[in-house]
């Protein structure tokens, strides 16, 4: 079967890339290997799909850790109002909620998915559910694919199948493989947007745990690599949570053990002011023990834990505490130390970072600077983001600006 264009992908970008080129009048064939369009999609933002983020072009780009200058002609082209106009378009109502976060009004990312769906059945997009191998390489273009051992050929082909995070979705790096193929050089995939494991077992102890309105911060050598205030989780393994989500797209999976955690359980207060509050806390509680007299500070599994950071006893009697120790135990709640022993595991991430080195990649058009007809879109670039909307934004942006130039 032949076409205008092969895209290679049925999820955000490549289900974005094809409504985009044919509405130019191109004739799409969109492989995609699994048994469905937008499988990750599907189960984006635990299933409510946060479809982008209700910001300016500077915000995006501040949240864009790696090459965020690469994107600027892709966000130009498509920026996070034009998403959202596409999708109310298509029926889809969206609400922004906190920090700009876009999300379907029905909490349901299966409307997303059908919104691409039905966008590409009625522009007359062909689907194949075929897994493609190789690319069909002719004279230094790309003239087709072969997938499932049956040769389609086209005028441009983009691979837009993602990294290798959640690969249970189809996202197995098989875009890799089909880049290298072209000459591309690849960026070692790393997990990113992952939770982390620690060296204590602590985080075991408060199992479940979830903490609202703390401050995380990442130390590297000292040196401060991320600090946000937000919301945090406990887990078996370690931490989790947007907080811990978005901080590890600042770090190196590769040297994890570099990095150094503290959580600030009280952001709003100065370590005077929570000093006070102890006090105040204390003056009620004289003849309690220490382990009886932080309800009213700390959450119950958070406290023995807490008094153990400090060096201090859960039966030391607050009529007995010095000084020294309830500063102390102000300033362990102030900066919780925790060390990082390791990411979780590549499948578990929500995104990957690295991919095609975007060095090879025209910024204006997508499209190889090696291999002509050749473009790529999302995550199998080396682009990625925070969490907030920004990852799928940067989908949506690079599929548009190959679908109008594939």
């Amino acid at each position: 079967m032949n076409a205008d264009t092969i895209i290679i992908g049925g999820g955000a970008a490549g289900c974005y890339a094809a409504v985009t080129a044919a509405n130019l009048g191109r004739r799409v064939l969109l492989l995609e290997g699994n048994d469905r369009i937008g499988h990750k999609l599907s189960i984006t933002g635990k299933g409510r799909c946060n479809v982008t983020n209700a910001c300016d072009l500077d915000t995006l780009t501040a949240n864009i850790p790696r090459n965020p200058r690469f994107l600027y002609s892709a966000f130009s082209n498509c920026m996070p109002q034009d998403v959202m106009d596409f999708f109310e378009a298509e029926g889809v109502p969206l609400k922004t909620e906190r920090g700009r976060r876009v999300f379907p009004v029905s909490d349901c990312a299966a409307d997303i998915v059908n919104a691409l769906k039905n966008a590409m059945h009625r522009l007359n997009v062909k689907i194949i559910h075929a897994r493609v191998q190789k690319l069909c390489l002719e004279d230094g273009c790309c003239v087709g694919v072969i997938a499932d051992n049956t040769e389609y050929r086209a005028e441009s082909v983009l691979i837009a199948t993602g990294g290798m995070s959640y690969p249970r979705t189809g996202s197995r790096g098989d875009g890799y493989t089909l880049a290298k193929q072209a000459g591309h050089t690849i960026i070692t995939p790393q997990p990113s947007l992952i939770p982390l494991e620690t060296v204590e077992a602590d985080p075991k102890e408060m199992q479940g745990l979830s903490l609202k309105n703390v401050k995380l911060t990442v130390l590297r050598e000292n040196k401060v690599i991320y600090a946000e205030q937000g919301e945090m989780l406990f887990t078996h393994f370690g931490v989790s949570g947007p907080l811990v989500l978005s901080a590890s797209a600042a770090m190196d999976a590769q040297h994890p053990t570099d990095y150094k955690l503290q959580i600030d359980m009280k952001p709003a207060l100065t370590h005077e002011q929570l000093d006070l509050r102890i006090q105040r806390d204390f003056s009620e509680l004289q003849n309690r023990v220490l382990g009886n007299a932080l309800s009213k500070l700390l959450p119950s599994s958070m406290i023995p834990v807490m008094i153990r950071a400090a060096g201090l006893s859960p039966d030391l009697r607050i009529h007995d505490m010095k000084r020294e120790e309830r500063l102390q135990l102000g300033k362990t709640i102030k900066a919780y130390p925790l060390s990082v022993k390791a990411m979780r595991p590549i499948a578990e991430a929500i995104v990957t970072r690295g991919g095609i080195n975007v060095r090879e990649v025209k910024p204006k058009t997508m499209e190889s600077k090696l291999v002509n007809g050749l473009f790529f879109a999302g995550e199998v670039l080396d682009v990625d983001a925070f969490t907030g909307g920004y990852n799928l934004q940067i989908a949506f942006a690079t599929g548009y600006t190959a679908g109008m130039n594939l």
